[in-house]
């Protein structure tokens, strides 16, 4: 059985890196129940993930050749956007390994979560000059919504207002609000 889970993973790993485009099922890791897809498109250098899970369902765009990534977040109406860390953001060949591994094993969950928060109240639309830079795919997921630009940050003492997007399973984008202290 090993052998065979490991002979799965390898071809995985070369059809992942040979293959145009790629979709896999994201599945909830603890029901089972399919939450949304997420799309590898190699030549493009861009993976498109699509969740479907009521208040925290969202589209997300991974743009390596730009290096930026844009959630766009249904339950509060706004696009939020990270310039990719390598340190931080697995790179467009893992992250198509971890989705076939848990495509084809089910059983295998990435603790990995990205922390990143962003300062209310500074949103603006996008320019011209912010497509350049951030791109077409990025453009056609946020133009008319508020777009916050997003830092990477450690996890807050405290999660409540955080929302969650990102690849259910595999890698987990929590944004939160920057709480700014006020003296009284």
């Amino acid at each position: 059985m090993k052998r065979f889970a490991a002979v799965l993973i390898c071809l995985g790993v070369f059809w992942a890196q040979t293959s145009g485009l790629n979709t896999f099922t994201l599945r909830d890791p603890i029901s089972n129940y399919v939450t949304g897809t997420m799309t590898i498109h190699s030549e493009e250098h861009i993976v498109d993930v699509h969740v479907r899970s009521g208040v925290y369902s969202s589209d997300t765009i991974f743009d390596y050749t730009h290096g930026y990534i844009a959630t766009k977040l249904f339950s509060r109406n706004a696009c939020f956007i990270m310039k990719i860390e390598k340190d931080v953001i697995p790179d467009l060949e893992e992250i198509g390994r971890l989705a076939f591994e848990r495509q084809t094993m089910r059983d295998v969950y990435s603790p990995n979560n990205v922390w990143a928060q962003f300062q209310p109240g500074t949103s603006r639309l996008g320019h011209f000059r912010d497509w350049i830079l951030y791109g077409k795919h990025i453009e056609n997921l946020c133009t008319g919504l508020p777009l916050y630009e997003l830092v990477a940050t450690e996890p807050p003492t405290d999660a409540d207002g955080c929302a969650s997007a990102g690849i259910p399973s595999i890698l987990g984008l929590k944004i939160c609000e920057e709480l700014i202290a006020t003296e009284y």
